[in-house]
């Protein structure tokens, strides 16, 4: 928000003089035409492709008496003014956005903007509505194709994301709150690249997103992200906020992310992501002296999980990667990416250093398990700023804590809700919303499960963690 009203302050002095009259040099003002008229031609190009879409998800009340306990006439109460309540079924609605892939009415869109939905309505822009089906969905990576019966529909092209770069323009297309009429235009820039977000949305993967200050608000999700030629370079899936609306920090997900998957998701074929079956966390300078090493590239072998394709391939604790499949592996979020993308059955060569000398493994790649519990230890540990280790005797002399059991706070992002809670590094986590944490196991399932702001009970106290991230959809029931 800040470099948009410079750009404007600048652009104001330049072209009208400091004395508020019109300037001299009729070239400023050309330029500005220009920049505008280029802006409209966007907004033309990507609107007639930017849908609406409404969902219906329909439930049944839960059963009234664990709710009222063992009182009858407490609950014939509410019967004689409700009727049978436990039987009766109401409706949840939500909005979101999309963008035609093919003029044969092929939608992309975010899966969680179509989760669990019993009926989706697609609104074109020119007001045509259609039912929609679910062609395919990647929980994994938020992603889903719907098919509408409509031909000779206009399509966006989906640009190559790595081409990306920081400052450039970033132009949010998409259909906010739900007001009804054509989609509306926001323009910012791309303020960062390879963000990631916490690992409290289930089996989510928000690992490389693009960063903008184009607004993006509840409504918005799976609308396009595009570039000044309106070529999509992200589908809009998120935003950081403390009131639920744009506060100058949205995310994308890139377009080479959906290009991988989508494919599968108009065949409706399952998407498969490969599985090394490890621990890991990055490195940092402490935990690089400790193993002798001159610098904290790489990433650290924390768990090899039993059965998975690395204890197979003699993968061992305290193991650092260095390469995987002959491309360097500087942080944990690299090393992701390209293990998700690796081809299953493939045998891969990893290179580790293990007591300082290199070591090449041949590991073959297995399909990602479908319930997977044990997640990377900077996936687990980066959740509201904070980032955790499972509690041993390696780490209470480390850390200098004397609990028996727990996780230690190895880390804390300064300014995140977790250093405003008053976390610190060594603290032990022993509750998390009053449920017992023993060791990671028990971290995972109290960090994925939390919601809204958070009891935590350390060693020195009590804290509430608040929360940060919020997905548009929880916005009044939107999407």
């Amino acid at each position: 928000m800040f470099k948009r009203f410079v750009f404007v302050l600048l652009f104001t002095v330049s072209a009208f003089g400091l004395n508020g009259r019109a300037s001299a040099n009729p070239q400023d003002l050309s330029v500005a035409k220009a920049l505008e008229n280029t802006f409209s031609e966007v907004a033309d190009k990507a609107g007639v492709a930017v849908v609406s879409i409404s969902t219906i998800h329909t439930a049944k009340m839960g059963g009234m008496k664990g709710r009222m306990g063992n009182d009858e006439m407490f609950r014939q109460f509410f019967k004689d003014f409700f009727g049978d309540i436990p039987g009766r079924e109401f409706q949840q609605r939500g909005l979101g956005s999309g963008f035609i892939i093919d003029p044969d009415g092929y939608i992309l869109t975010n899966q969680h903007v179509i989760d669990g939905a019993d009926k989706i309505e697609v609104t074109l822009s020119d007001g045509r509505k259609f039912p929609a089906k679910v062609k395919g969905q990647d929980q994994r990576a938020d992603l889903a194709v719907l098919k509408i019966n409509a031909k000779n529909l206009k399509a966006l092209e989906l640009d190559d994301s790595d081409n990306v770069k920081i400052g450039q323009f970033a132009i949010a297309v998409g259909n906010p709150f739900g007001i009804a009429g054509k989609p509306t235009l926001t323009v910012g820039v791309i303020s960062a690249l390879n963000r990631s977000l916490p690992r409290t949305h289930g089996d989510k993967d928000y690992s490389d997103l693009i960063q903008t200050d184009a607004a993006i608000n509840p409504g918005n999700s799976g609308g396009p992200l595009v570039d000044i030629d309106g070529k999509v370079i992200g589908i809009n899936v998120a935003i950081i906020s403390t009131t639920g609306g744009y506060q100058g920090i949205g995310f994308a997900i890139p377009t080479n992310t959906a290009k991988r998957v989508l494919s599968d998701l108009i065949s409706g074929r399952k998407v498969l992501y490969g599985w090394l079956g490890v621990n890991v966390q990055d490195l940092d300078e402490d935990l690089a002296k400790q193993f002798s090493l001159t610098e904290t590239k790489g990433v650290l072998v924390a768990k090899i999980l039993p059965g998975s394709p690395a204890e197979k391939g003699r993968m061992k604790n305290g193991d650092i990667i260095k390469t995987f499949d002959g491309k360097p592996v500087e942080n944990v979020r690299e090393l992701l990416k390209l293990v998700g993308k690796a081809s299953i059955g493939k045998k891969v060569r990893v290179v580790v250093v293990r007591e300082k000398k290199e070591v090449s493994l041949d590991i073959e790649i297995a399909q990602r398990p479908e319930e997977l519990k044990e997640y990377a230890e900077a996936e687990l540990g980066n959740w509201r700023g904070l980032e955790a280790q499972e509690l041993t005797p390696a780490t209470s002399q480390k850390y200098k804590v004397s609990e028996k059991g727990g996780v230690v706070v190895t880390n804390v992002e300064p300014g995140s809700p977790a250093d405003e809670a008053g976390l610190r590094r060594g603290d032990v986590i022993l509750e998390i919303n009053k449920k017992p944490v023993k060791n990671m196991k028990n971290y995972d399932d109290a960090v994925k499960s939390a919601k809204g702001d958070v009891l935590v009970l350390t060693s020195r106290g009590y804290a509430v963690v608040k929360e940060e991230i919020k997905e548009e959809q929880k916005e009044n029931g939107q999407q």
